[in-house]
């Protein structure tokens, strides 16, 4: 009997124990974010001297940081303020003191980054070098009556002038960002930086996708452009490397790439999944990279106010 009961104690000794191990909750008080008018000045300007350099490509002037860093801290860091400045550097065309306007500026910086991320940078000198070999050699080909290559070089010549045309046609909303990408595959320049189909495919799908194609999906890509073999991509047909070139940025995919290289830009990381599914669905619908941009530059995360 004794022996029952000292079993019985130290079981409910046991289940004492047990109990007083569990985990408490633990409150901490006085743990809110701090609020932003105490965020440093100097954080401010690092902000605003940021969104300079990521939009129009230089840092503000001195009196563009006093007015930029007092709007924002009258309006205590606002969204809506942040907002105000990212439009402004995007869509103001008033005329600058010995500069262009703010929108002219953001349209040269988005067309430069356009082309460093496929073109591996080509100024202006190598796009019109490129444009007069073939505008010439097109004048020679017509004076000789060989009307076929004055065709072709022509043509060549025409998808150069697109490139460069792509920077105002953006800014006077006659084209959209899915028109500038696809001129700047569609020329000789990138051609020469990935010479042959095969590089050809794999660079398409690394540059808009950040991934390589699958087999199968090299396969299809390739008797399309190297033998201008129709071919089902995606769903649609494909029989020439413009043909190939619309469906891939007619694809989702595209919209995604769009997406994951804006973080990538503005943010050196790449997006969760849900940023993506967030940003990518707008996009779809109305291909306004302004508005993608947007979203990141007014973050805390971008602004350095987390």
């Amino acid at each position: 009997m004794r022996a029952r009961v000292y079993l019985l104690l130290i079981v409910v000794s046991i289940v004492s124990a047990l109990a007083s191990c569990k985990k408490e909750e633990v409150v901490f008080e006085d743990n809110t974010i701090p609020p932003y008018s105490e965020i440093p000045t100097v954080v401010v300007q690092n902000y605003v001297n940021r969104l300079f350099i990521d939009l129009i490509g230089r840092e503000p002037l001195d009196s563009e940081m006093e007015l930029e860093v007092s709007l924002l801290e009258e309006a205590n860091l606002s969204t809506e303020s942040r907002v105000n400045l990212v439009n402004q550097l995007m869509f103001d065309t008033a005329p600058l003191p010995g500069d262009s306007s703010y929108t002219f500026a953001y349209h040269v910086k988005l067309y430069d980054d356009l082309k460093a991320r496929f073109l591996e940078g080509a100024s202006e000198d190598v796009l019109n070098f490129e444009y007069g070999i073939f505008r010439g050699q097109a004048i020679s080909d017509s004076i000789n009556g060989n009307f076929s290559a004055y065709t072709l070089n022509m043509q060549e010549a025409n998808r150069i002038a697109l490139v460069q045309s792509s920077r105002s046609e953006l800014q006077n909303g006659e084209i959209l960002i899915d028109e500038m990408v696809k001129r700047m595959l569609i020329n000789s320049i990138y051609d020469q930086i990935n010479m042959n189909s095969f590089n050809f495919i794999n660079a398409t799908y690394n540059d808009l996708f950040f991934r390589f194609p699958t087999a199968s999906e090299l396969d299809l890509a390739y008797n399309v452009i190297e033998f201008n073999q129709a071919a089902t991509i995606y769903g649609s047909l494909a029989q020439t490397k413009t043909d190939y070139v619309d469906i891939l940025i007619s694809n989702g995919e595209f919209d995604e790439g769009m997406i994951i290289w804006a973080y990538e830009s503005l943010l050196v990381r790449t997006p969760s999944s849900n940023e993506v599914f967030d940003q990518v669905i707008p996009f779809s619908n109305n291909y306004n990279f302004k508005e993608v941009q947007r979203t990141i530059l007014i973050s805390d995360e971008y602004a350095g106010f987390d």
